[in-house]
């Protein structure tokens, strides 16, 4: 009997997150759902029948292992997608400590500690550990810093696990989407002042594809870097 592939993801609720989901659940893989509290479970319970949920906020990571120790966490990973992730545009001059927190602790340091707690499986497993980062974890622009700060500083976490891991057979992938539309993309025009055309650009199932690759990809070879952009 083939044993099918378990995935824990964040962010499956929509965008990148949910195309992802889509995608292995349709094709049989075991489903492990991250969600920010009971409510959230509860909706990707409804929307991806057959899937285990997890419930812990990002937002606040010094909280999951608790939340986790009254939760039984899957015995098997094959992947920890991370794709969840939060942006508040400002200046320097305007962010408070409150906005820099936010987005550190959820873009950063929660999948730090995602990434902590599943090792052992991911290891047992010679699993795959893939980030959704964005072109603003390459090049920081005006208004984006502490989001692009976050980014920044999740592609040299990636870059260090994979140091450390490839001797376990852990692969370590980065994506870095451009402007992908999304209910994220639509806030930041929100925040920006201008009009959303969700048309202009990328689709989330695009994104998906390069994913589902990645993941897919012989195990004589590993993507390292991946770089998606607008096509139009």
């Amino acid at each position: 009997m083939v044993t099918m592939a378990t995935h824990v993801i964040t962010g499956a609720g929509s965008g990148i997150g949910a195309a992802v989901a889509r995608r292995l659940h349709a094709r049989g893989d075991e489903l492990v759902l991250h969600a920010r509290d009971a409510g959230r479970a509860k909706e990707l319970a409804a929307a991806f029948p057959g899937a285990r949920t997890l419930v812990g906020d990002l937002a606040d990571p010094d909280r999951l292992s608790w939340a986790f120790s009254h939760q039984t966490l899957p015995d098997r990973v094959d992947s920890l997608l991370h794709v969840a992730g939060v942006v508040d545009l400002g200046g320097v001059g305007e962010l408070t400590p409150k906005a820099w927190h936010h987005q550190l602790n959820v873009n950063l340091v929660a999948p730090a500690e995602l990434t902590r707690h599943f090792l052992p499986q991911l290891r047992l497993s010679q699993g795959h550990v893939l980030f959704v980062n964005s072109g603003a974890g390459l090049h920081a622009h005006a208004e984006w810093g502490a989001y692009a700060a976050s980014k920044h500083g999740l592609k040299a976490l990636a870059d260090s696990l994979r140091h450390e891991e490839h001797g376990n057979g852990v692969r370590v992938t980065s994506v870095y989407p451009g402007r992908t539309a999304s209910p994220m993309q639509a806030k930041v025009h929100q925040q920006e002042g201008k009009e959303y055309d969700p048309a202009k650009w990328i689709d989330p199932e695009s994104v998906a594809t390069t994913i589902v690759m990645a993941l897919d990809l012989p195990r004589d070879a590993e993507v390292n870097d991946l770089t998606v952009r607008p096509g139009r």
